[in-house]
């Protein structure tokens, strides 16, 4: 598609969009749009999310998109999707992360409909690596959805969109309602807001799996108030099966992620064991779980090579509109005294990040060390908690077909989604 405008750009030097080769766009949320990129020196293929910086301070974003940044650079896993570059320049702050061309988990619902239990399975399992990983870090993603996990060219699953994450303590729990509404947790939506942690995400889990078994979610509505009601009594139902071959043990998998006790979900009962009490259930027994976890299992459903897995309609709006790529404006002197208190926070906090210097650093001074996954790299999670519980930011989107287009963003929902950024 194209490339950026410098051509005698120092490589050696702090990276910068000049040192990436722009190509097709893959993704668009509200902040702006995911593009495949080419770092020229390395010829590596990532995909680059850029925020605007204008469309962040004007939804009051700000908080979750340094926190976002601030996060990504603590933790790398096989089964996430992983921090490679950040920086910014005057109209927007850039994350640089791992390219998955597989498309994600919405996309192929639209496209495909439900899938085979072994498929389901399979992805469950990997999500399921990756949230664990993220517990004993202490971290709580808040916005697990078929939207946010992206599968790469091979079809293992990936999870994304850290934008609402932030960090647990076992000393007290998060009462803000914060995600997409169908698939928060009972205990986050409670009146009584007792408090949460780490458990929600398996929750979510729970109902990413009923939909991908039966392409319905467990608890549906039109409205936010139908939902949650449905969410804290109803009883789950499971549609007439669409696969004659689905097997009860299917259905206890997800009751026992549905489980509306915490203390008793599957994966809940301690943060250290959770994986493994995951790899005990009957559901999961016949997986080898140690080639599942080195990715030498073959996944059983690889996407289509001669397909793009994304929504064309992307590349379609970029030529009607004409859009001017990222970092074309010309560089103006920074008056900081004439900048607003958010946007030095972000100029200031959105930091440059660089994953080849072997430094890594935590943000957040209560944090404590951790064994890191890849141990080339010192990784140290935890941070203390907030109990406040505001309300930032409500948005809905009319057409399901349209959420195919939020991977890497996850600002883009399917019908009835409403969604809650807590800053």
């Amino acid at each position: 598609m194209g490339c950026t405008h410098s051509s005698n750009v120092d490589l050696t030097r702090d990276v910068c969009l000049h040192h990436f080769d722009l190509h097709r766009v893959i993704g668009k949320g509200s902040f702006g749009k995911v593009r495949v990129v080419q770092h020229k020196r390395s010829k590596a293929a990532y995909a680059l999310k850029y925020v605007n910086k204008q469309q962040c301070l004007k939804q009051k974003a700000v908080a979750n998109v340094v926190r976002e940044r601030q996060l990504l650079e603590e933790v790398r896993h096989p089964f996430l999707v992983n921090l490679r570059y950040a920086f910014q320049d005057e109209e927007n702050c850039f994350f640089v992360l791992d390219l998955m061309l597989g498309g994600d988990l919405r996309y192929h619902l639209t496209t495909k409909g439900c899938f085979p239990e072994r498929v389901v399975r399979f992805w469950i399992a990997e999500v399921s690596c990756g949230l664990a990983f993220l517990h004993r870090e202490r971290i709580v993603h808040r916005d697990l959805k078929p939207d946010n996990i992206l599968l790469d060219a091979a079809g293992h699953a990936h999870i994304t969109d850290f934008n609402v994450a932030t960090y647990y303590t076992p000393r007290r729990g998060h009462t803000s309602v914060t995600g997409t509404v169908a698939y928060m947790a009972p205990e986050m939506l409670h009146s009584a807001r007792y408090g949460y942690q780490w458990q929600v995400d398996w929750w979510a889990l729970g109902v990413i799996a009923h939909e991908l078994l039966w392409m319905k979610r467990p608890f549906d509505g039109t409205n936010v108030e139908k939902i949650t009601q449905r969410i804290l009594n109803d009883p789950i139902v499971v549609p007439p099966c669409v696969n004659v071959n689905m097997r009860p043990i299917s259905m206890e998998g997800c009751h026992a992620l549905l489980d509306r006790n915490p203390r008793t979900r599957l994966g809940c009962g301690n943060v250290q064991t959770s994986l493994e009490e995951v790899r005990r259930h009957a559901w999961f027994a016949s997986l080898d779980w140690c080639a599942l976890q080195a990715k030498e299992h073959p996944p059983p459903f690889v996407p289509d090579p001669n397909e793009f897995n994304f929504d064309l309609g992307l590349e379609m709006d970029e030529y009607m509109l004409a859009e001017r790529k990222p970092g074309s404006k010309r560089h103006t002197p920074i008056d900081m005294e004439k900048l607003s208190p958010e946007q030095r926070k972000l100029l200031v906090e959105f930091t440059p990040f660089d994953f080849e210097r072997p430094a890594r650093r935590t943000h957040f001074t209560q944090n404590s060390p951790a064994t890191a996954y890849y141990p080339t790299h010192h990784i140290v999670a935890g941070a203390p908690l907030s109990q406040t519980t505001t309300f930032v930011g409500v948005s809905k989107d009319p057409s399901p077909a349209s959420s195919a287009t939020s991977s890497y963003s996850g600002s883009v929902r399917s019908s009835s989604d409403t969604r809650y950024i807590h800053s």
